[in-house]
């Protein structure tokens, strides 16, 4: 199954070249799609070095339009049958791939999340307060979803293609963690947990999370779980052949 990594970039001038340098680096077939969301710190150069190498295609928006935009436009562009979202900043290690593609290659799982707060991986201590922050969306997420998800946040989102019909993102900011999981709960994807190690960064190193984007958070996990129900989509878990791709299909 071939994969698509999606990395959503903005103004990560410091680290984008080793982040691509390791994706590209992981051996499985697989394309990376890098979306630029209007850096001004040089990100961009970088990146018209990478483009067209390591299987590496570049996408620029033309202004800053928030990491959900980001998403969105990465798979719009993706072509692979299971797809990955991965930042920019180092602190997820795209050497865990294998790890978290296991469930969906096996036919277990249609969606995996890498867990910071799940299991025995490596993790380095950060701030007490931005734990509590994502622990308390995590529950508020899961009473709205009725999920037993530990890490609702976490960047590390795998997922087969049969799954993005059901998404049709709309968060421009950093609703859209919280948008993902609605969606593909209410939809009745199988979703699975999965250990991930996880090298936060501080404030001075460069992350980009504030206060404000919980409340951000919130406001999309309130705003789906109560919107129209969607329309049943084909290929969903249940259908005898949710596990194949429909015939004829070749989404890689």
């Amino acid at each position: 199954m071939k994969l698509s990594v999606l990395i959503p970039v903005y103004n990560e001038a410091r680290t984008i070249d080793q982040i691509l340098r390791l994706v590209s680096e992981v051996p499985i077939e697989k394309e990376i799609v890098v979306v630029d969301d209007g850096s001004v710190d040089g990100t961009r150069e970088i990146l018209q070095r990478w483009d067209g190498r390591a299987g590496v295609r570049v996408f620029l928006h033309p202004r800053n339009m928030g990491k959900g935009r980001a998403v969105r436009t990465a798979l719009e562009q993706s072509r692979g049958e299971i797809l990955v979202i991965q930042d920019a900043d180092l602190e997820y290690d795209p050497a865990e791939y294998a790890v978290l593609l296991r469930p969906i290659e096996a036919g277990r799982a249609d969606v995996v999340y890498g867990s910071r707060f799940f299991g025995s991986s490596e993790r380095r201590v950060q701030f007490f307060w931005h734990t509590v922050g994502n622990r308390l969306l995590t529950v508020i997420s899961n009473v709205f979803t009725n999920l037993n998800l530990s890490d609702m946040a976490t960047c590390y989102k795998a997922f087969h293609r049969r799954v993005v019909p059901a998404l049709d993102l709309e968060s421009k900011r950093f609703g859209v963690d919280a948008e993902f999981t609605v969606k593909v709960a209410r939809a009745g994807f199988r979703i699975f947990e999965v250990p991930i190690s996880y090298f936060g960064r501080s404030q001075a190193e460069g992350k980009k999370i504030r206060m404000k984007d919980g409340f951000s958070a919130l406001g999309a996990l309130v705003r789906h779980s109560f919107s129209r129900r969607p329309a049943p989509l084909p290929g969903r878990p249940g259908d005898a052949k949710s596990r194949e791709a429909p015939a004829g299909e070749n989404p890689a």
